[in-house]
């Protein structure tokens, strides 16, 4: 047995600290000593000796190895210890060596992360791609995790479209079994998407169907635009987005069989092409409601469909319906309840039965609602979009629904929410995972008008401020003679509930501007809450407090203006108001059309100097024709205002509201006044057609053009006896305009230039023919 133990055959195995372009000293290695002359034969050793560890206890590594005293001990097991213990990732080097009735088990640990260094990234800063490794300092060094984390920077530079980014990760050591680890970074260039076409779209056109996208061919502006670098994680949600696109519309049995994806010869660019199969354009016929659960009329639930025959088939009408269905369930206590639709379709009359089924579904509870992967927003965000709590009875839609609120927050970029079998078969657990976005940003703003001159205006929004789910914006704008600045708070969900509460203020100082010779200030504050009534409709209440400033009128204005200064210059107002309003695209089903209509009125005398109040209406509406290449819209608005005692130029009307005319351009005005002020009116109203269409540019500059209708007016004073000797002129007098405009999706923000003309005016009015307006965010 001596001399067979001098005679030992050495079982080596050699294990890559990182691969071929890994740069790293020595090469670990284990070996194992076992006797030639039996592999079968067997050992058994009284003790075991553990060399070479500093920061691993030693009963770690028994552990691993699982060899125990005095027990037999094959070459096999001692083959296997030494996997385990390599396996681990603990250690550079193994060694599992027999020596008599003892073991010895030789290890060198892993070095620790000393630094970790970035080199060569000049587009992305190093504290993103720090967020972005899993490699930290201070922590053991394992080499399959820093391969894998050269690998998630090169996914993250393909992320931003950098398709050509390569990484290369560098092991330097240091003295007391430390490294430092340096990423060495080719960011290359940024691989835009060239174009995008469709084969099979006859109804709609390439250039319709590319808005529909999030990636975007590259434009003018590609330096600035995101969406249109190529990013292939994209690809999945844009195909959902097409379908979506088309069932919307009728075209129930759409398919996207398959997505091109080829990069150009110079290899700077992609061409995408989407293959589509529309199929038919299917609409409703037949709409039915059953019900096999007693005390459930179907004829009451009928009423909720509120589908119609020969409406375009859409299945947002059948989920809205659904829902509806299964939440009257609920209030009438009857748990359970699946509202199951059934839908039978007519080839040959492209039409399309359905029948609502009412029926029991499974006793299933939900157990709990677990969150993963928010950091910064507060597990109370996200769970307030949920009606089920834990305990509740399962519905799957109502947890579809929740995750559809979650995802319109904006908060997130995207949203996982599956249900997984809880602790029995009758419970549930809701996973949500989520993954952050930016929700800040900052905003810099330019805009133009003959009366104003060039103005500039910077913004500063949080819609997620410290996670709450709040927002907060402030904003400062400022032109040849207005000065403006407003602070905006918003709690979306006060107390839990769908109640929105918010609270605004605002500062305006005016002086000289070119239609009025006097100056303004203009302070006012004011919370609000606001909730559903209806499932379209909702109810904003609040109070306003403020003060209203008339001063430097000068001698040569009109005698209405220096009399208001005079007995009312500075006025404190209080008091209550609400608004109605009413939009379809709170639950659309037909996406090529959408109205909305608000009405608003105001009660001054809680307190103040003013008692009186003010009302306005307006309804507007939008539909898309031409296959929706052409937008056209409309509105009609109006307002009324009065106050005990008289009202002042600052609570009348400005006439701003109608295109072609400066603010304060129409409406009654003093014309024997040596300056000719505008007084304003108590009363306007303003109709409004317009039509947008592409005019021919490449899709990719975001160009398209415009034309537009106004007419109006703005009547009504109190004191109508002016300088001259006649009274002014407050009558509804009629004024039109008429123009183009061109708008352009620039990358840095929307524009919009407007080129008019007055065709019916009074001869004191005051004309514009041309403003633009500008914003941009970063």
């Amino acid at each position: 047995m001596a001399n067979g133990l001098q005679t030992v055959l050495k079982i080596c195995a050699t294990r890559k600290a990182l691969r071929a372009s890994v740069v790293f000293p020595a090469i670990a290695m284990g070996c194992i000593a076992v006797p030639a002359i039996a592999q079968a034969q067997q050992y058994s050793f009284s003790r075991v000796v553990i060399v070479g560890n500093e920061r691993i206890e030693p009963a770690t590594i028994l552990a691993f190895a699982r060899i125990a005293r005095n027990a037999p001990v094959t070459a096999a097991d001692l083959n296997a210890a030494y996997q385990r213990i390599a396996g681990s990732g603990l250690f550079e080097k193994v060694a599992v060596t027999p020596k008599g009735s003892t073991l010895e088990i030789t290890v060198k640990e892993y070095p620790t992360v000393n630094v970790i260094n970035f080199e060569g990234n000049k587009v992305v800063k190093d504290e993103v791609l720090s967020q972005v490794v899993q490699t930290k300092p201070n922590r053991v060094f394992n080499p399959a995790e820093v391969e894998a984390d050269a690998q998630r920077l090169v996914q993250a530079y393909s992320d931003d479209g950098r398709m050509a980014a390569r990484v290369t990760p560098k092991v330097i050591r240091r003295s007391d079994n430390r490294v430092d680890i340096a990423f060495e970074i080719k960011e290359g260039k940024v691989t835009n998407i060239e174009r995008i076409t469709f084969t099979g779209n006859r109804s709609y056109s390439d250039r319709r169907l590319r808005q529909v996208l999030a990636s975007k061919q590259a434009g003018i502006f590609r330096t600035f635009v995101k969406d249109d670098t190529f990013n292939e994680r994209r690809i999945p949600a844009d195909r959902q987005k097409l379908i979506d696109f088309y069932q919307q519309r009728g075209f129930m049995d759409v398919q996207v069989t398959g997505v091109s994806s080829q990069m150009t010869r110079a290899r700077d660019a992609f061409y995408m092409t989407f293959n589509v199969i529309e199929g038919q354009k299917f609409h409703f016929d037949k709409v039915t409601t059953t019900s096999e659960i007693d005390g459930l009329d179907p004829e009451e639930f009928q009423k909720l469909a509120k589908i119609r025959s020969g409406q375009t088939y859409s299945p947002q009408a059948i989920e809205y319906a659904v829902t509806r269905m299964e939440q009257l369930a609920i209030k009438k206590g009857v748990q359970f309840v699946r509202v199951q639709p059934q839908i039978t379709k007519d080839q040959r009359t492209q039409s399309v039965d359905v029948t609502f089924q009412l029926v029991r579904g499974p006793r299933i509870f939900v157990q709990r609602i677990d969150i993963e992967g928010n950091t910064t927003t507060l597990d109370r965000v996200i769970r307030r979009e949920f009606d089920t709590a834990e305990g509740d009875a399962f519905n799957p839609r109502a947890i579809q629904n929740a995750a559809d609120r979650v995802r319109a927050t904006g908060f997130f970029s995207n949203v996982d929410v599956n249900a997984n079998q809880g602790s029995s078969p009758d419970q549930v657990v809701v996973d949500v995972n989520v993954d952050e976005q930016p929700t800040g940003s900052l905003g810099f703003g330019a805009s133009f008008s003959k009366s104003d001159g060039v103005g500039f205006n910077a913004s500063l929004q949080e819609s997620n401020f410290l996670g709450r789910g709040q927002f907060l914006g402030l904003s400062l704008g400022t032109t040849k003679d207005n000065n403006t600045s407003s602070l905006r708070f918003v709690e979306p969900r006060f107390l839990g509930r769908d109640v929105s509460f918010s609270f605004g203020a605002s500062y305006t100082t005016t002086s000289s501007a070119t239609n009025n010779s006097f100056d303004t200030r203009r302070i006012s504050v004011s919370p609000s809450f606001e909730f559903p009534v209806s499932e379209r409709g909702r109810l904003a209440v609040r109070y306003k407090v403020g003060e209203d400033s008339l001063n430097n009128v000068p001698l040569e204005s009109s005698q209405i203006l220096r009399l208001e200064e005079e007995e009312k210059g500075t006025q404190r107002y209080s008091g209550f108001g609400y608004t109605y309003s009413f939009n379809t695209k709170r639950e659309q089903i037909d996406p090529r059309f959408d109205w909305r209509f608000s009405f608003s009125q105001d009660f001054w005398g809680v307190g103040g100097d003013v008692t009186g109040g003010v009302t306005s209406a307006k309804i507007q509406g939008e539909r898309k024709v031409f296959n929706e290449e052409v937008t056209l819209r409309a509105s009609l608005e109006g307002g009324a205002v009065h106050a005990s005692g008289g009202t002042t130029i600052l609570q009348r009307f400005s006439g701003s509201q109608i295109r072609g005319f400066q603010s304060y351009g129409i409406g009654p005005r003093d014309t024997d006044a040596t300056n000719d002020d505008a007084l304003g009116g108590n009363y306007y109203w303003v109709g409004k057609v317009e039509a947008q269409f592409p005019i021919g540019f490449p899709e990719e500059y975001g160009i398209s053009g415009g034309v537009f209708w106004d007419v109006g007016s703005v009547w009504g004073l109190n004191d109508t006896n002016g300088d001259g000797v006649d009274p002014v002129d407050d009558s509804m007098h009629l004024r039109s305009a008429v123009g183009f405009s061109i708008f352009w999706d620039s990358g840095i923000g929307p524009l919009r230039l407007n080129f008019s003309k007055a065709v019916k005016k009074e001869d004191y009015d005051k004309t514009q023919n041309f403003d633009l307006t500008l914003s941009t965010q970063f």
